[in-house]
Order: C-alpha cells, then sequence, then structure tokens
C-alpha cells in the first residue's frame, strides 16, 4: 500500500513541476502561480491610485470567471461603491478593514485579518482601507464594475 501511494505521489508531481512552464491561456491551460512569479502592474483606473493589481486567471472585463490579486498600500482608502455581481474576497496579508453603507465611517468597519473571507451580493455599498500593506484576491465574475456611491469619489472622474 505505502508503495502505490509513494508511486501516486511520485507520478503527480511531474506534471505539477510542468504547470509554472505553460502558457497563459483559459481553462485548457493548468498554470500555477509561485509569489514571486505574479507579475504585478498598476491597478485600474475605476480604483485609487497607488494599488497595484495582477491577473491570475480569467479577464474580469470579459463575461466569465476571474481570479485578481490587489497589492494596497497603507492609508489605501476605497470610497463607498457598489458591484452589480457578487463579490468574492480573501485577505492574503496584511489587514483589510471593511465596512459597509453608504458613508465612508472607520467606526462602521470590520477589520478582516490574513486567512479572512467575505462574500457579499450584488449591489451591496461598501467601502475599505489598510493601515499597512494588504494583499487581497477576488474571485469575481465578468464583466467587473465598480459603481462610486457619490461620483466625486470616482477616480476616472478626476482631473490629473
Amino acid at each position: 500500500m505505502r508503495r502505490r501511494i509513494i508511486h501516486t505521489l511520485t507520478a503527480l508531481a511531474v506534471p505539477l513541476t510542468l504547470l509554472a512552464a505553460q502558457p497563459p491561456g483559459g481553462h485548457d491551460n493548468p498554470r500555477l502561480y509561485l509569489p514571486d512569479e505574479i507579475k504585478w502592474q498598476e491597478g485600474p483606473p475605476s480604483i485609487p491610485p497607488g494599488a497595484k493589481m495582477a491577473l491570475l486567471d480569467g479577464d474580469p472585463a470579459k463575461e466569465g470567471p476571474f481570479v485578481a490579486r490587489f497589492k494596497l498600500p497603507p492609508g489605501y482608502k476605497v470610497a463607498p461603491h457598489i458591484h452589480p455581481q457578487p463579490e468574492r474576497l480573501t485577505v492574503i496579508s496584511g489587514t483589510l478593514h471593511f465596512g459597509m453603507g453608504d458613508k465612508f465611517n472607520v467606526k462602521l468597519d470590520r477589520p478582516m485579518p490574513a486567512g479572512s473571507f467575505g462574500t457579499w451580493p450584488a449591489g451591496m455599498k461598501h467601502f475599505a482601507w489598510t493601515e499597512s500593506e494588504t494583499v487581497i484576491q477576488i474571485h469575481g465574475s465578468g464583466p467587473w464594475k465598480i459603481e462610486y456611491v457619490n461620483p466625486a469619489d470616482d477616480p476616472r472622474n478626476k482631473k490629473n
């Protein structure tokens, strides 16, 4: 029995080592992202400047599932907003302060330390902020959009 388990584990090890060499693509191409292989870029213009983003799977601009990570700097704030699709969020590192409502109020937040997971329905008004660098991962369905409760809070409406 032990020999069969070892043989099975050995057989699995070879394909896993090949995963990192696979090109990105649809769900037909397996991918494995080690932390130092994740490619960070500037966050989208729909969120305040300073965030970095790494798209791990899918395309949030298109219909279908996607997975994206966001690296948020210390003191980062996202004003009250909604999404037209449900949101699923995991805190990878740091602490995300999450609050519900149409006004930004730190007294209404709930700290989500590393390892926390949250999900909320489409159209729920919420906001977030960080004290220290925080990495979050969003699993969603595209097309992903963010609509700010107060249009003046939308970074896309601000002049450079």
